[in-house]
C-alpha cells in the first residue's frame, strides 16, 4: 500500500513526536492507513501487541471479527484503499490487568485532523468502543456506550457507533442480543454500498 506524499510526511510528525521517543528509539513505526480514495474511516483504540508486532492493523481475533461484521474477506480488507484506518494512538499502549491499557490522550487530537482534512470522499466514520465515541460526539453520545450504539442510528451518515469485536465483549453480545439483529445488518449493508 502506498500512501501519498502528505501521509508520509504526517507519518514522519508522528515518529519524531517527542512522545514517542520510546517506539522510535525501539524501531516501532506507527500504525495507520490513509488515503485520498478512502469512503471509510475506522477509528478503533489502540494497536494491540500482535499488530505492532505484525505492523498490520487490526491483525488479530477482534480483526476477524469486524471484517466478518462487514461482510469483506481479509484480503480486501488489506488491499483495498477504500477504507482509512486511525487508532486513537498510534502505538500499543501496553499490557493491563484486563485487556491492554487505553490509548494514550492526545495523539486523535493532534494527528486525526490533518489526516482526516487529506481525505475529502469519507463518507462515515466507524468509532470502535468508549474511546472514539467519547472523542467524536462528546455530548452528543448516550450515557454510555451500549446506549449509544443502540441509537447509532441518530449519529448516521457521519458516524456509525459500535462496540468494539474483541472477544472479551462476548457476554455484552450475549446480553444484547439487539446488536447483532438490529445494528449488523445495517452496518454490512453500509460496508456494501462503499466497498464494491
Amino acid at each position: 500500500m502506498t500512501h501519498s506524499t502528505i501521509f508520509d510526511e504526517i507519518k514522519q510528525e508522528i515518529i519524531d513526536d517527542p512522545y514517542n521517543k520510546d517506539y522510535t528509539d525501539r524501531g516501532i513505526e506507527p500504525v495507520f492507513y490513509a488515503s485520498k480514495n478512502a469512503r471509510i474511516a475506522i477509528i478503533g483504540q489502540a494497536p494491540g501487541k500482535k499488530v505492532e508486532e505484525t505492523q498490520l492493523f487490526w491483525n488479530d481475533q477482534s480483526g476477524d471479527r469486524l471484517r466478518n461484521w462487514m461482510g469483506i474477506s481479509r484480503d480486501l480488507f488489506y488491499k483495498t484503499d477504500m477504507i482509512a484506518q486511525l487508532p486513537m494512538d498510534f502505538y500499543y499502549p501496553g499490557k493491563a490487568k484486563t485487556g491492554d491499557k487505553p490509548p494514550r490522550k492526545g495523539f486523535a487530537d493532534k494527528f486525526h485532523p490533518q489526516i482526516l482534512k487529506e481525505m475529502p470522499n469519507i463518507e462515515t466514520i466507524i468509532l470502535i468502543g468508549n474511546y472514539s465515541q467519547k472523542h467524536y460526539l462528546g455530548k452528543d453520545r448516550q450515557k454510555n456506550l451500549t446506549e449509544t450504539v443502540k441509537h447509532y442510528k441518530d449519529y448516521l451518515p457521519e458516524y456509525f457507533p459500535l462496540v468494539h469485536p474483541s472477544p472479551l465483549n462476548q457476554r455484552w453480545m450475549k446480553k444484547n442480543p439487539w446488536f447483532e439483529t438490529d445494528v449488523l445488518p445495517d452496518f454490512k449493508e453500509m460496508i456494501q454500498t462503499y466497498i464494491k
